[in-house]
């Protein structure tokens, strides 16, 4: 199996479009303002290499590249250019493809060479996108997403489990595909820092710390091991969610319950669009300056607009009065179909 993932992919739509941008750091991000409130959604290698990365503050990455282009978010570009890849992809011979997000996929081949095979999967994307790619090969979906980051920027690397260990054994387990810094850090206490040593760990001694499922999942990433089919069922979302990032503090409450109403109405369009009902209700509130707290509640299935406003309302009541709101969010849960793909992630053994 080959996990596809397209370089750099926001900012290489963005120097298509300017074909002058190429070579500069490009940051992507909000409404390409820095004096607002926004994050960044991509950097080019560029800008990246003075430490610009997903998710920071847009104002932090304009001071550490000043003299960066900073481009507005273009969501409807960028979707065109992804199902152009995906497409492509999907017209290879013998190819099952499975669409993780906007860049990257993996691709179920059956081949005697897949080097081969992904160098002509790259040829075929750059011909048809102008886009370029990186190619992880691997005999399980957890390997195949690892070895992708060996072969960045256009390249082609292969992780199996004849090589697993070599390549992988001395690396800290945050390099792990499901493995970030809190979960490395909790196992760091149990005596476990590197890839090898969670590899070679009794699965049952992570019980008591991460639970009967997360514990053997995490000592099951060690190894590399997990699903090895790639499906191509669609992916039905579990929910729909907006948020809003205001660009002044709320500090009162009608305006608190107006980006609510607000918030509501775009989520329970999305819903209807979707077709399924509403079976519960997540609140997000950051309060400034960045502390975050969620209300969740299970409500009966509903699709009326006035009861889930109602039940929104309910969970707005619960936000700590006069203190400065900088965000917030809401998110529909609703019941996933009966030939829906199981699984929550590709290495969950699942989809």
């Amino acid at each position: 199996m080959l996990h596809v993932d397209l370089d750099q992919f926001i900012a290489a739509v963005e120097v298509l479009r300017r074909p002058e941008l190429a070579g500069k750091p490009i940051i992507v991000g909000g409404r390409g303002d820095p004096t607002e409130r926004a994050v960044v959604s991509t950097a080019s290698y560029e800008a990246r290499a003075f430490g610009v990365g997903s998710g920071m503050p847009l104002r932090i990455a304009a001071r550490k590249v000043p003299d960066a282009v900073i481009l507005p978010v273009d969501h409807e570009a960028y979707l065109e250019a992804s199902e152009a890849v995906m497409g492509t992809l999907r017209t290879q011979p013998g190819a099952v493809v499975q669409v993780l997000g906007w860049d990257e996929a993996f691709v179920g081949i059956q081949t005697e060479d897949p080097e081969a095979y992904a160098r002509q999967l790259q040829a075929a994307v750059l011909e048809r996108t102008q886009l370029h790619c990186s190619v992880g090969i691997g005999d399980t979906l957890v390997r195949a997403k690892v070895a992708t980051g060996f072969g960045k920027p256009a390249g082609v690397f292969r992780l199996t489990a004849a090589n697993w260990l070599d390549v992988m054994g001395s690396r800290p387990t945050k390099d792990l595909w499901g493995i970030g810094a809190k979960v490395s850090g909790r196992l760091a206490k149990l005596g476990i820092n590197t890839v090898a040593e969670l590899a070679a760990c009794d699965p049952q001694d992570l019980v008591p710390e991460f639970g009967p499922k997360m514990g053997p999942w995490y000592a099951q990433l060690g190894r590399g091991e997990g699903a090895s089919v790639v499906d191509d069922t669609p992916w039905v979302p579990r929910g729909h969610s907006r948020e809003t990032t205001f660009q002044r503090d709320l500090t009162e409450p009608d305006q608190v319950n107006d980006a609510v109403r607000e918030l509501t109405a775009h989520v329970v369009e999305d819903v209807v669009a979707d077709g399924r009902p509403v079976v519960g209700l997540t609140l997000k509130v950051r309060y400034a300056p960045f502390l975050t707290k969620t209300h969740a509640r299970k409500i009966p299935e509903t699709f009326d607009a006035s009861e889930i406003l109602a039940r929104a309302m309910d969970l707005a009541a619960g936000i700590e009065a006069g203190r400065p709101i900088r965000l917030l969010g809401l998110r529909a849960e609703m019941p996933m179909p009966d030939d829906a793909r199981k699984g929550h992630t590709p290495t969950r053994s699942g989809w």
